[in-house]
């Protein structure tokens, strides 16, 4: 008998996870988006996956650009998480008028500055996985370390602190 999606999707749910902003930036614009699929792959060489979906213009940004960078988000960036997770967003600059931010390094992609961390990318490869794709990274520098920074969570579909309350709106 098939799984029912529903109940995959709430089973799921109940794994805390980090939220990460990817952001590229190609010739027109920064593309970003929130995500809360990724995993350490290796510390020799520095690889990193993170889950995008297969038909999104983030992947299909990726894929052509080669590069980006990922920012582990702090508990106040919660309102940047949910306006990155949302259809249709305008461009991540203007998403981001209010938040202190620099451009990494390599990639030249929008790295958030006061968040706990984040990692300067080359696109490795990408894998094919149901609906979405695995994106392999090649972390080429932290251009952003602040372990003092509270991580933003997201567990039962929201977005908390380490502690569980509700993060904050910064």
């Amino acid at each position: 008998m098939p799984l029912d999606a529903p109940e995959y999707t709430a089973a799921l749910a109940q794994y805390a996870a980090g939220v990460c902003l990817l952001t590229v930036r190609d010739d027109i614009d920064d593309v970003g988006t929130t995500v809360s699929s990724v995993m350490s792959v290796s510390a020799a060489p520095p690889l990193v996956a993170v889950g995008l979906t297969a038909d999104g213009y983030p992947a299909e940004v990726l894929e052509a650009v080669g590069s980006c960078a990922l920012t582990v988000l702090a508990a106040p960036h919660a309102i940047v998480a949910s306006r990155f997770a949302s259809a249709g967003r305008p461009s991540a600059r203007h998403l981001l008028e209010t938040v202190p931010w620099t451009r990494a390094g390599g990639s030249g992609a929008i790295v958030l500055r006061d968040a706990p961390a984040a990692l300067d990318c080359r696109l490795e490869r990408l894998v094919e996985a149901g609906d979405h794709v695995l994106a392999l990274l090649r972390v080429e520098a932290v251009p952003v370390l602040n372990p003092a920074a509270p991580p933003l969570l997201r567990v039962r579909g929201r977005f908390v602190d380490e502690t569980g309350t509700a993060a904050g709106r910064g």
